[in-house]
């Protein structure tokens, strides 16, 4: 009787760590990453479960993750400004601040959609910068671009910025912006959801992990939901492809193997980057 007034007992306090990490880090927390991060709080409760047996708990107590539908983005490539060609097809990254990956999606308000920049780091997932608002003008993603150029923990490395070939990307008030900054610029030349596979990864992340997939009552709002997500996406999620640590950290401490959406890549430093 008394065994099983602690499995009932131990039960309700993982349920407890489960929704209490998730309501902390992101609602959309699968099975795995719970039971990294949870582990040691797992063996301090006296709770003996190992990683099959979590995971059959959480189906068993409707708390895994629901598959998510694909979602569609568009972007405007139909301008006369220069397309400038991809450097980094099949190329992975060695190091922080090698290669950036920017993207725009959008936000849906009560008052109709607002549209969120972001500038990402491909070694490290550590979002850069970032600007939400109300427009797709060119200033969104130079605002954006400006803030990651402000954070760069590494200002004299030679950097790559990528992108597909949307006008505000391709618009010469962006390259040159980038350009006198020293950063080289790259775009996708057909459309190919690999090639911009972090920026469109991040995308998917803050919307369904951080509430930023639901109508948000206004553009105000969503610009603190945002500032939270980044912050705690930064600083607090863990992510597979850096061996379950956190993009701050590994920014600051680039010493893993990096892992790439794609296989069969070949380093940046094989195009002098």
């Amino acid at each position: 009787m008394k065994t099983q007034q602690k499995k009932e007992i131990d039960h309700q306090k993982m349920i407890k760590m489960v929704k209490d990490y998730r309501k902390k880090v992101g609602s959309k927390t699968g099975g795995i990453k719970l039971y990294a991060e949870l582990k040691k709080d797992f063996i301090k409760n006296d709770i003996k479960i190992g990683r099959d047996k979590f995971y059959r708990f959480l189906k068993h107590n409707n708390l895994l993750i629901p598959k998510r539908k694909n979602y569609i983005t568009t972007t405007n490539s139909k301008h006369m400004y220069r397309k400038y060609k991809n450097l980094v097809k099949d190329h992975v990254p060695t190091r922080p601040e090698q290669l950036w990956v920017s993207d725009i999606t959008y936000i849906k308000t009560e008052n109709g959609h607002n549209y969120l920049a972001l500038v990402t780091d491909a070694y490290s997932k550590q979002i850069m910068g970032y600007k939400l608002d109300k427009h797709m003008k060119t200033s969104l993603c130079t605002d954006a671009l400006a803030m990651a150029i402000k954070n760069r923990k590494y200002p004299t490395q030679k950097l790559i910025h990528h992108s597909d070939r949307g006008f505000q990307y391709c618009n010469p008030k962006y390259t040159q912006f980038a350009e006198s900054n020293n950063i080289t610029m790259s775009m996708t030349e057909q459309y190919d959801p690999y090639q911009n596979a972090v920026a469109e990864r991040i995308n998917r992340t803050l919307k369904y992990e951080y509430g930023l997939k639901k109508t948000i009552k206004n553009t105000d709002l969503a610009q603190k939901m945002t500032e939270q997500a980044v912050n705690i996406y930064n600083n607090l999620r863990t992510h597979f492809s850096l061996n379950l640590r956190k993009p701050a950290e590994v920014h600051l401490n680039p010493d893993i193997k990096y892992k790439s959406y794609r296989k069969n890549n070949v380093t940046l430093h094989q195009i002098s980057i």
